[in-house]
C-alpha cells in the first residue's frame, strides 16, 4: 500500500470513494455531485487530498482544508474528511493517511491539525487519540446551518 497526494488523475476513483464517504454519513448517493465537488477542489487548489492505493486501486482518502489561528498567527489545517472503504478497514490505512496529513502539516509549518468526529464514532476517536490528538475540553464548537 502507498499513500500519495492526489491529483486529477485520481478523480474518477476518488469521486467514487467520496460518494461512499457521504453515504456513510447518511447522505444520498450523488456520484456526479461528488465528481464535481472533487474536481472543483483540484481546480481551485483549496484543499489537500491524500489517497491510499493498494494494487493500483484507491482504498481510502483524507482531505485537509487550510485555515488560520488568529491568536497563534499561523496556518492550521482542518482534517475534514477521512475515509477507508469498508473492505480495507482495520489494516492501518487510516493511520497512514493521518501520518501523511501530519507530515503535510509539519512541512507547511502549520501550528496544528484540527478535526471533529461524531460523538458515536468510537473507532475513529480511538484512532485519533492513538495518533496523539487530544479532545478539546476548553471550547464548545457551534454551527449555523445556512
Amino acid at each position: 500500500m502507498e499513500v500519495i497526494r492526489a491529483d486529477l488523475n485520481c478523480l474518477d476513483e476518488l469521486a467514487k470513494l467520496f460518494d461512499q464517504y457521504r453515504i456513510f454519513y447518511q447522505q444520498p448517493s450523488n456520484l456526479q455531485g461528488s465528481m464535481d465537488f472533487m474536481k472543483s477542489r483540484f481546480a481551485k487548489g483549496d484543499s489537500v487530498i491524500y489517497v491510499a492505493k493498494k494494487n493500483s486501486r484507491l482504498i481510502g482518502f483524507s482531505q485537509l482544508y487550510p485555515s488560520f489561528s488568529s491568536v497563534g498567527m499561523q496556518l492550521i489545517w482542518i482534517l475534514n474528511d477521512l475515509f477507508v472503504e469498508e473492505g480495507s478497514r482495520k489494516q492501518n490505512v487510516a493511520k497512514y493517511l493521518m501520518e501523511a496529513a501530519k507530515k503535510h502539516g509539519q512541512s507547511s509549518n502549520a501550528l496544528r491539525i484540527e478535526l471533529a468526529t461524531q460523538v458515536s464514532n468510537s473507532p475513529a476517536q480511538c484512532l485519533y487519540e492513538s495518533q496523539g490528538y487530544v479532545k478539546n475540553e476548553k471550547f464548545y464548537h457551534y454551527a449555523l446551518t445556512l
